[in-house]
């Protein structure tokens, strides 16, 4: 198929906000849409050449971009970053300058979808010496055939910024109408594949086919999230009595996959990451029975000296670790604490409930603190007792507390009757905007993604990074993008490309989740998912601002570590 075909579509998403006229333009292509493509245009319509779970990645970094474009242009590299710089958008940019473009190449081939997909995908394939020529002459072969509107989706599928606004549930909804099957189905069927690919060919063959789709280790599923509640109370009242309490841990999720001897460890979001945990791989291989299986879990740094939890930030950089995995294993060791099991020896476990879950769990386990146990839980259904539990909880330096209904079956995404989280409330710090970035799309020619700041001394150390909370629209209630770029232009000291430094005078108020030790800010503490709440310019000045030793008091008392 012609990727002109696709492109036309991108352009319909493109010019509407509207869901359903979204599901329709989808819903209609689909309909057309050759067997053999299928899969490669459902993921070009997420703007990914490969599924969630799936570990490659394009890495194309925006400058080497803007490199490819003035290559196959002719136009200075200068020129396009300072309009890069003003419009946002490389691939607005591209599409511009290839509409202006005096000479054409003669050979032009017109591209097909299978022609894109391919040469994205073998972006991420390429490695070792001349690899950066290898990367240029693949995409520039793709702009050199491009029409305008096409050079402008090739560029931003390659830089996974497609803004046309096409969510999982648009995807989902326009699978079910354009095959005639019903949405409660494709979802059932995405739960135990997330692959939407995989998904359409298999609901273009009828129901039949689709309900054929089981959980197979190797292929992550979408893990069960928990609503938050704001006390033991609001827990009973959404989950019944009794329910099981679990030690909330300040580690990351593993999903644990079991297939012929073979282990395969994921993230939460779906990445493989097998290859950086080797340590975990041999607990699950001595320490779990069974044939083939899919456990759920969380991996916390532990310190085998103090025999204590470390936070999550200690063992956070083993996630993308390509060299020294050995090392790194010994230097952040982590304990495996297994809170589920969703699948075993052949057969599907996630429609029983937790409660037998549990004892499955029991006796297929050996536990061994510091490298595999499970997580230590408590089934009652009196509210002071999980008070007490939760207490216990943060007093040794967790998060909090996970609250389950014993009869609920594993079902991803986030349900009320199902499972809740507890944490501490934290109190909102004041704090000063110290740099920005230029935004893109939306947001382009305004600052966004905004430098947070904590006093030390004379001096605004950084502690985040914050694009949260801030409206869109003028018609919205709050403070806007535009309402803030205005206020912050006048104190801005210096640009480097899109990025610039900015006097610390704009005080504003910050909700986050917790507070992290991180090297990667001065002050050496991160906020994580800060979210703004309001400007205090009329209340504060930068001297009132929260210091370097209000964050570490709040990071102390969060810990349990008074």
């Amino acid at each position: 198929m012609q990727y002109l075909k696709l492109v036309k579509i991108y352009k319909a998403l493109e010019s509407t906000t509207k869901r359903l006229e979204k599901t329709k333009i989808i819903s209609d292509f689909l309909k057309e849409c050759p067997n053999e493509d299928l899969q490669e245009v459902m993921l070009l319509l997420q703007g990914i050449v490969f599924p969630n779970w799936d570990d490659r990645k394009i890495g194309m970094s925006s400058q080497l971009i803007l490199k490819v474009i003035a290559r196959s242009t002719g136009e200075s590299p200068e020129k396009i970053e300072r309009e890069w710089k003003k419009i946002g958008d490389l691939g607005l940019i591209a599409e511009d300058l290839i509409k202006t473009k005096k000479q054409r190449t003669l050979a032009f081939n017109e591209l097909t979808i299978r022609k894109v997909f391919e040469n994205i995908r073998k972006l991420a394939e390429l490695e070792g010496s001349g690899t950066v020529d290898k990367k240029v002459a693949l995409i520039s072969e793709l702009l050199s055939n491009s029409k305008p509107e096409e050079a402008k989706f090739v560029v931003r599928t390659i830089l996974e910024e497609m803004r046309i606004g096409v969510a999982a549930g648009v995807l989902r909804d326009a699978i079910a109408q354009a095959y005639d099957i019903p949405t409660e189905d494709i979802e059932k069927a995405l739960n135990l594949l997330d692959d939407f690919g995989e998904i359409a060919v298999a609901a273009k063959k009828g129901i039949k086919a689709l309900q054929e789709i089981e959980l197979e280790p190797g292929r992550p599923i979408r893990v069960m999230l928990a609503i938050v509640v704001k006390d033991v109370n609001e827990g009973f009242e959404y989950l019944g009595k009794p329910l099981q309490v679990e030690y909330k841990l300040d580690g990351f999720r593993l999903e644990i996959h079991k297939k012929k001897n073979i282990i395969s460890l994921f993230t939460r979001r779906m990445e493989d990451v097998t290859k950086q945990f080797p340590d975990v791989v041999e607990f699950v291989k001595k320490n779990v029975k069974g044939d083939s299986f899919i456990l759920d879990s969380e991996a916390v740094g532990f310190d085998k000296k103090t025999k204590k939890y470390m936070a999550f930030q200690s063992i956070s950089q083993r996630i993308k670790r390509k060299y020294d995995i050995e090392k790194t294993a010994k230097d952040f060791p982590v304990e495996l604490n297994i809170f589920d099991i969703v699948y075993y020896n052949e057969k599907s476990w996630k429609e029983k409930p937790l409660v037998e879950r549990r004892k499955l769990l029991e006796k297929i386990v050996k536990q061994e603190k510091g490298k595999i146990i499970l997580t230590k839980k408590l089934v009652t259904a009196d509210e002071q007792e999980a008070i007490d539990f939760y207490k216990q909880a943060i007093k040794n330096g967790l998060e909090g507390v996970m609250l389950k209904n014993l009869n609920a079956e594993y079902k991803a995404g986030r349900y009320v009757n199902y499972m809740c989280k507890l944490k501490p409330v934290l109190e909102p710090l004041d704090l000063v905007i110290i740099g920005a970035e230029y935004g893109t799309g939306k947001r382009a020619g305004g600052l966004s993604s905004f430098v947070l700041g904590c006093k030390s001394g004379n001096k605004f150390l950084a502690c985040g990074m914050m694009g949260t909370g801030i409206k869109e629209k003028v018609s919205e209630e709050g403070v806007t993008f535009t309402e803030l770029t205005k206020i912050l232009k006048p104190y801005i000291i210096s640009e480097d490309g899109k990025s610039v430094k900015i006097k610390p005078k704009i005080v504003v108020e910050v909700e986050y989740e917790e507070i992290q030790a991180s090297p990667s800010y001065e002050s050496g503490y991160a906020l994580r998912f800060p979210r703004f709440k309001r400007l205090r310019i009329k209340e504060k000045t930068e001297k009132d601002a929260n210091t370097l030793e209000d964050l570490k008091r709040i990071y102390k008392i969060q810990k349990g570590r008074r």
